[in-house]
């Protein structure tokens, strides 16, 4: 038996319509952590309850999806006019063009080279930063080695366990050449 549909209006009654905010508010943050979870989304929900209370939901910082939200209509609501398509592109290029010429430079000073403009808090950084790489680095080689290892190993046993069986059959059959 299931459940009868029910008019989509004002509910009346405070104590009623307090139930079903609390219910429905339950049902609807949950959705959202599911949805968010199951589906990799960047999900924000916020609810303003009559009496002015808030509750809210996001699975990344809320401000950042606002921004996000905020920045892709601003988006969508400049590529209508052609004119600001093409501003929107230029303003891209120029983003991307810094965000390359930054990972050059990043690239250029791990590498040791143009650390003269890099005070002693820089060069320090930069330090840690070589470090830390260095040091995944070095775990990554030895599981790789271990790896290895072990599946050498693994031969080495497969290959021994093989002459045994090869010694016994050539142990058989000089014995059954000196019993004949």
């Amino acid at each position: 038996m299931g459940r009868g549909k029910i008019v989509i209006r004002r509910i009346d009654d405070t104590t009623s319509r307090q139930v079903t905010f609390s219910k429905r508010r339950n049902g609807l943050l949950k959705k959202a952590k599911e949805l968010a979870i199951l589906c990799d989304a960047e999900v924000g929900v916020i609810i303003f309850s009559s009496t002015g209370k808030l509750y809210d939901f996001s699975n990344s910082s809320m401000k950042s999806t606002i921004d996000r939200y905020n920045k892709t209509k601003e988006e969508n609501n400049q590529m209508s006019d052609p004119a600001s398509e093409v501003k929107f592109w230029q303003r891209e290029v120029v983003a991307l063009r810094q965000q390359l010429d930054s990972l050059q430079e990043n690239h250029r000073q791990m590498m040791g080279q143009e650390l003269s403009g890099l005070g002693a808090k820089g060069l320090q950084n930069l330090e840690n930063q070589l470090e830390m790489s260095l040091r995944g680095v070095r775990m990554r080689k030895d599981q790789r080695m271990i790896d290895e290892i072990q599946e050498l190993k693994r031969k080495g046993t497969f290959i021994h366990e093989e002459n045994v069986e090869l010694y016994k059959k050539v142990n058989g059959s000089h014995q059954e050449k000196k019993g004949s």
